[in-house]
């Protein structure tokens, strides 16, 4: 991993960072990850990997190989679906919390737009009062600024 900043950083620290840090490594009971350099327990998608290639290669059943891994069943058909729709990069953990702005829909960006002036900045305070009159919904300045920014590309 390449030193960010002029420090070294741990790989423990890489995979926190990156986000594949795998927090219940201590579960993983698959001999080839005690004792060996290569194969980290720590390392969330080599861990996922190494669990969905021993059900289709070593054809060891879904349920052993999930004890084996400190996994439930559910988690490993997941993994499995990640991997089938998105090969390597199915296999990073997603990033926990909303996948964008939850309040602005359709017909709210209709709103805010239908309420610009055109060559006149965007003047998102304004924009959520009107929002909270009209429509009775609530949203931050920055977020319509956002949103508005988006779609004017």
């Amino acid at each position: 991993m390449p030193a960010k900043y002029g420090s070294r950083r741990s790989k423990t620290d890489a995979l926190i960072e990156e986000g594949t840090f795998n927090p219940a490594a201590d579960k993983v009971r698959d001999p080839k990850f005690s004792g060996s350099e290569f194969f980290d327990p720590q390392d969330a998608v080599q861990v996922r990997y190494e669990m969905l290639r021993r059900v289709s290669v070593d054809r060891a059943s879904v349920t052993e190989v999930s004890v084996e891994y400190g996994v439930s069943r559910p988690t490993y058909y997941q993994a499995k679906a990640n991997f089938d729709a998105a090969g390597i990069a199915g296999l990073v953990p997603a990033k926990p919390g909303p996948r964008g702005p939850h309040k602005i829909d359709d017909d709210v960006l209709a709103f805010l737009e239908a309420h610009l002036v055109p060559g006149e900045p965007v003047r998102a305070r304004e924009l959520a009062k009107l929002l909270r009159r009209d429509l009775d919904i609530d949203l931050h300045p920055r977020t319509i600024e956002r949103a508005l920014k988006k779609t004017r590309r």
